[in-house]
Order: C-alpha cells, then structure tokens, then sequence
C-alpha cells in the first residue's frame, strides 16, 4: 500500500480525479481524519473536507507508477 497527500479543493478537480481513477481495478481510500471513504465514491468525496489535504491510499503491488503518474495533477509535495 502507497499514501501519498492529494489536493481536491474544486468541483472540477474532484471529478476529475474520480474519473481517472475508476480507469484502475486497484482499490482506493481517502482518509481525512477519523473518516475513510471509497475514492471512487464521488458522494463519499464530497462528505469530506475539501479545503484540506486528503491522505490517498493506494493498495496496488505492481503498477503504483503508472497511477502516480496519471494522479500527478492532483498530488500535493
């Protein structure tokens, strides 16, 4: 499992980023807090507080590069 910090803090983006990760069979959580929630719940995603950073996690063992790399818009340093 990978956790990287993402950045969901527009209507655009949150769709977005729902659509590019259903193109994964992986699973993926989004942690803010004490609440998890499905990524690929755009419901779920907008439970949360979207004018903070969310904690993504990602549970793949091959191919996490290739969902980093299309997840890059959306990845906070």
């Amino acid at each position: 499992m990978k956790t990287v910090k993402i950045c969901l803090n527009s209507i655009d983006k949150v769709k977005a980023f729902v659509n590019d990760i259903t193109k994964f069979e992986t699973d993926f959580d989004l942690v803010s807090g004490r609440y998890v929630i499905d990524a690929k719940s755009i419901m779920g995603i907008f439970s949360l507080d979207l004018s903070k950073n969310i904690d993504l996690n990602i549970h793949a063992e091959d191919n996490v590069d290739s969902i980093l790399e299309a997840l890059k818009p959306y990845i906070v340093e």
